[in-house]
């Protein structure tokens, strides 16, 4: 690491929800600069107007918030640099466009989009593939073909044109990315991107990418693997301009895979395995909803440390971390060059382990919600009782309701299936033995609870088995639950007595 203060930005287009590879984008960029002591901006690039979408900047910096990811410059926060919105810079970048001009780095262009999609649809019919380069662009309607005084005409009468990077003809770029190594591309390969438009006024993604990066002093770019194609041309930019000398360090990280480890992560995918591939839920402009982490009940911890782990390793067999032992921990060295194949079990497993190693005051807390939406108060304490007897049973706090529900409510129906299998003829009286061993205690508690029934079932001979599994179906309605004991003893005496009653009552004579 060089003496230069790191500086790292998550610089996304506000064209919809974040998806979950660019949270994981944020969280290294995040981890990378926590761990050197720098900077991290959040840019919104939105120099391209056709896509804009309305709610999308809001829902990145609440999803960001929601991940722990602290801000130091940005719309919001503001900075030595702002402002952070591209389209409030875009005074800035015209004069950059023109410099490359005069450097014989860009040139004007003029042609159509009319002629330029006859040239890719003659281009195709013969099986190849249109591109604006070396080998035509002296053929076109650009400044390299046209005379100066034709150039200053056509833009002072207000024809439409935009600014395009002249690509070296058969160059080496030899390039060093810290994940992937060298990096070399000719530059014959390449197209002669626009960097500016006359249309809005705006400069492309690479323009103002490049020039917002060296403006704000960035010092390490780690963005998505689908930049790497972009490498070649942000460099040379990097040299035309003049500042190859401060152009920072740069790390594509690999692509999140569908579960099935074949192609990128999508939405449809999320769709047709029922995961989501957003962190907050949204809602678009037509209706349709997305579900997101938060919404469906990850812990954004959970959250965190699923994502950290998709295409970066810390060389343990450690799976579980804090944000500060992520920050601590995180080394671009270890992020792999393959893509990070998605796995939605997985991810409940880590909301799993992080709901199991909350305190039991602390779940209910976070249960009483849920209980709430069926109308049911119970005091914090008895609450914290039960959610510590099936915890361990569930990946998120809202399936504990189904639980639980026995708790607050009395069952009104019986599971078929555990009737047939465990409510025999001789149910009813067993039951009722039961019913009277527990109603002749002194004392009401889980200890008391199992030591008399165990001794009524050394005393009558009947199965242990038989005699619990028919006194469950009698409490809860069903095959499920804790130990009897435990249950009888939250219930209250009162309750257990009243709901063994009813089941002799309801379920008698049905077999």
């Amino acid at each position: 690491m060089s003496n230069r203060r790191v500086r790292v930005r998550f610089a996304p287009s506000p064209t919809g929800p974040l998806h979950i590879g660019g949270v994981r984008t944020a969280l290294f960029n995040y981890f990378f600069a926590r761990q050197h002591g720098g900077d991290f901006i959040l840019r919104i690039e939105d120099t391209d107007s056709q896509r804009f979408v309305p709610g999308a900047e809001e829902y990145i910096n609440e999803a960001l918030n929601w991940c722990g990811i602290t801000i130091d410059e940005g719309v919001r926060e503001g900075g030595p640099h702002a402002p952070y919105r591209q389209s409030e810079r875009k005074h800035i970048y015209k004069q950059y466009a023109d410099r490359l001009v005069e450097s014989g780095h860009a040139y004007y262009a003029f042609d159509t989009p009319e002629v330029l999609d006859k040239m890719r649809t003659e281009a195709e019919a013969q099986g190849g593939a249109f591109t604006y380069n070396y080998a035509i662009r002296n053929g076109m309607e650009n400044s390299l073909a046209l005379p100066a005084d034709e150039v200053k005409r056509r833009i002072e009468r207000g024809d439409q044109w935009v600014i395009r990077f002249k690509m070296p003809e058969n160059e080496e770029v030899v390039m060093h990315d810290l994940i992937r190594g060298e990096v070399r591309v000719n530059t014959s390969t390449l197209d002669d991107k626009v960097l500016f438009k006359s249309s809005d006024m705006l400069p492309t993604y690479h323009l103002a990418n490049v020039t917002d990066d060296y403006l704000m002093e960035i010092s390490h770019v780690i963005r998505g693997e689908e930049w790497l194609p972009s490498l070649p041309l942000h460099v040379l930019l990097y040299r035309a301009l003049g500042w190859e000398n401060v152009m920072p360090k740069f790390a594509h990280l690999p692509l999140l895979l569908k579960p099935s480890g074949n192609g990128k992560l999508s939405k449809r995918d999320g769709d047709k395995m029922g995961f989501p591939v957003f962190p907050l839920l949204w809602k678009s402009a037509d209706g349709e909803i997305s579900r997101g982490y938060r919404e469906d009940g990850y812990f954004p911890e959970a959250f965190v440390n699923l994502l950290a782990l998709l295409g970066w390793n810390p060389g343990t067999d450690q799976e579980l971390f804090s944000m500060d032992e992520l920050i601590k921990l995180f080394s671009i060295e270890r992020v792999n060059k393959s893509g990070a194949r998605f796995d939605p079990e997985k991810a409940k497993w880590f909301n799993h382990q992080y709901l199991i190693r909350k305190s039991d005051a602390e779940v209910a807390e976070l249960f009483q919600p849920v209980l709430e939406q069926y109308n049911i108060n119970v005091p914090i304490d008895k609450l914290t009782r039960i959610v510590g007897l099936v915890k361990e049973r569930v990946n998120f706090v809202h399936e504990l309701w189904g639980q639980t529900n026995y708790f607050f409510e009395r069952p009104l129906e019986y599971d078929q299936q555990a009737v047939a299998k465990h409510w025999k003829p001789e149910t009813p009286d067993m039951i009722t033995d039961v019913s009277e061993t527990l109603k002749a205690l002194g004392s009401w508690n889980s200890h008391e609870i199992e030591t008399a029934l165990k001794d009524l079932i050394n005393a009558k001979g009947y199965g242990m088995g038989k005699v619990m599994n028919a006194v469950r179906l009698c409490l809860v309605g069903e095959s499920k639950g804790p130990g009897i004991a435990d249950i009888c003893e939250i219930l209250g005496k009162d309750e257990t007595l009243t709901r063994l009653n009813q089941a002799i009552l309801i379920l008698n004579g049905k077999k």
